[in-house]
C-alpha cells in the first residue's frame, strides 16, 4: 500500500517498538491460508540492531498438542511517521501491511492488527487469556472501521 493513503487511515499515532516487542498470543482472528487449523497461536516480536524486528509467529496444528509449526519472517517501519504501520516479510520480497489499529498505550498489554483491504485481523494479548470488556471494546473498534467483525475466530489457547 501507497504512504498516501496508509496516512488516511486511522492507526495508533505513537508506537515504543522497543516496548511491543514480546510475546503475543492470538486471541481471535479472521480465517486465513496461513493459520489454517492452528491454535495456541503466538507472535514473538525481537527488535534487531538495525531497526528491523524479527518476527517468530508458531501454532500447533489441529490441538494444543498437535505438531508444532513456526514461520520465522522480519517486519520494518516503511515511514517513521506512520508508527501504526509495519511491513511483514516472510516471502521476500512479498510483503504484507500490519496495521496496528488500537493499542493498549499505557502498559502493552492487547492490540489490534488490521490490514488495508479489512481482510485479515488479529486480537492479541500478553496472556493467554483476554478479559471480555477488553475483547469487546476491540471488536466494537474493529466493527467501526469497517471490519466484518462476524468472521472472527476465537483462538484456543493453553
Amino acid at each position: 500500500m501507497k504512504k498516501e493513503e496508509i496516512k488516511k487511515m486511522d492507526l495508533v499515532k505513537q508506537v515504543d517498538l522497543e516496548r511491543y516487542m514480546g510475546t503475543w498470543y492470538e486471541i481471535a482472528r479472521f480465517p486465513n491460508s496461513f493459520e489454517k487449523n492452528l491454535v495456541g497461536v503466538t507472535a514473538t516480536y525481537s527488535l534487531k540492531e538495525n531497526g528491523k524486528v524479527d518476527v517468530l509467529n508458531q501454532g500447533y496444528k489441529n490441538s494444543l498438542d498437535g505438531k508444532l509449526e513456526k514461520a520465522k519472517g522480519f517486519a520494518k517501519l516503511p515511514d517513521k511517521s506512520q508508527p501504526g504501520w509495519l511491513k511483514v516479510y516472510f516471502f521476500w520480497p512479498f510483503g504484507g501491511d500490519y496495521l496496528i489499529l488500537e493499542l493498549d498505550q499505557e502498559n502493552y498489554q492487547y492490540v489490534l492488527v488490521g490490514s488495508p483491504k479489512k481482510d485479515y485481523l488479529w486480537i492479541l494479548s500478553r496472556t493467554p487469556k483476554m478479559e471480555q470488556a477488553t475483547y469487546d471494546l476491540l471488536v466494537a473498534r474493529a466493527k467501526e472501521r469497517g471490519y466484518d467483525v462476524s468472521k472472527l475466530q476465537m483462538v484456543e489457547q493453553k
